[in-house]
Formats: structure tokens, C-alpha cells, sequence
């Protein structure tokens, strides 16, 4: 699998790679093909690579199946992706010195006001 490509993508090149092979002469059974497909996921798909090895038999784990595991898989990497994206992003506000100059004005105003009534 290359870097920054999706699930669906690879696994279009790897079924046109496979029945190139078939037309050869060259037959894979389902759980090889299984195989394949888990071996050649990126470092960052190894938690989820273990999970499948863990819970599935490989040996009648459907192509389909895993397809779908590995689809759902990705698209929650994403919206997590998306998630700290959104966090990582801060607002900055504009200082000014007028308001900072207003507020001790004011201030004053209300000492002299209190000073004058005492």
C-alpha cells in the first residue's frame, strides 16, 4: 500500500495484480490472499492488523469481510484526524490600546466621582 492511499485503491491494484496472476496460471487461495492484504498495510495499521489476526480465523475470513473491516478502519483514522485538526486550531484577538486607555479613564472618573461625594 502507498503512502496517502485509500483502502479501495489498493485494493482495486491488488485484484487487477491477482488476476493478472489467475490469467497466467497462477491461483491464490482465499486465505493467502487474506494474507497478502494484511502483510502489505502500513506500520500504522499494525494495531488493527493484530485485532484481525486475533479475533478472525484468517482461514475463512471472507476477502469481502475484511475489505469492509479494513474500510470502516479507515474512515474513523480520519475522523479522528479531522478531530485534532479542529482542536489544534486557535483564535488570536487584536489588542488595542484605545480600550486599555478607556478602562483606566474610566476608572479615574470613578475615583474623582467618589472622592468629590466623600
Amino acid at each position: 500500500m502507498h503512502d496517502n492511499e485509500s483502502i479501495s485503491d489498493m485494493f482495486t491494484r491488488f485484484t487487477t495484480i491477482i488476476n493478472s496472476l489467475k490469467n497466467l496460471g497462477k491461483s491464490y487461495s482465499n486465505q493467502e490472499l487474506v494474507r497478502k492484504i494484511l502483510r502489505c498495510l502500513p506500520k500504522s495499521w499494525t494495531p488493527k492488523v493484530t485485532a484481525i489476526e486475533e479475533a478472525k480465523d484468517l482461514s475463512t475470513l471472507p476477502l469481502e469481510q475484511l475489505l469492509g473491516s479494513l474500510m470502516t478502519h479507515e474512515t474513523t483514522m480520519k475522523n479522528h484526524e479531522n478531530v485534532e485538526v479542529k482542536k489544534k486550531k486557535s483564535i488570536a484577538f487584536k489588542a488595542s490600546k484605545e480600550d486599555s486607555e478607556s478602562d483606566e479613564d474610566g476608572d479615574v472618573e470613578l475615583i474623582t466621582s467618589q472622592f468629590k461625594r466623600f
